[in-house]
């Protein structure tokens, strides 16, 4: 497949109590970066047979906490295609989160999903021969 802009990826993923670093089960913000980092991979893999190498975010902005407990969506779409650059906007947004004060495994389904973290960086794919 061809770099087409418009084309994204989408992973789901739950965020496990192991990764929450602060009071209240809050999970650092670098959390959602490595999310980033993953569904830029695979959009590369698919657009462009390769990896790719992560060159820099051009803007972070971190609008609402991701806990434990939260199942998470990180989604890389594709908004400039260079001749070997690529320019990509994230989203992570929680769409399910717990809710201990129900029981120790209650959960809700967050509708609508809550924007924990949004980006914009740019991803380089290797020269062709």
């Amino acid at each position: 497949m061809s770099p087409t802009e418009g084309f994204s990826v989408t992973h789901r993923r739950y965020v496990p109590h192991s990764h929450a670093h602060y009071g209240g089960d809050l999970v650092d913000g670098a959390y959602g970066l490595g999310l980033f980092g993953d569904v830029a991979t695979e959009l590369l893999i698919r657009t462009d047979g390769d990896e790719g190498l992560f060159a820099g975010y051009s803007h972070v902005e971190f609008a609402a906490p991701i806990l434990a407990g939260d199942v998470v969506e990180a989604t890389a779409t594709l908004v400039r295609v260079g001749t070997r650059s690529r320019e990509i906007e994230f989203e992570v947004r929680v769409v399910c989160r717990s809710a201990p004060e129900r029981g120790p495994s209650a959960a809700d389904v967050l509708d609508p999903p809550v924007v924990a973290t949004r980006a914009r960086g740019t991803v380089v794919a290797p020269k062709r021969d």
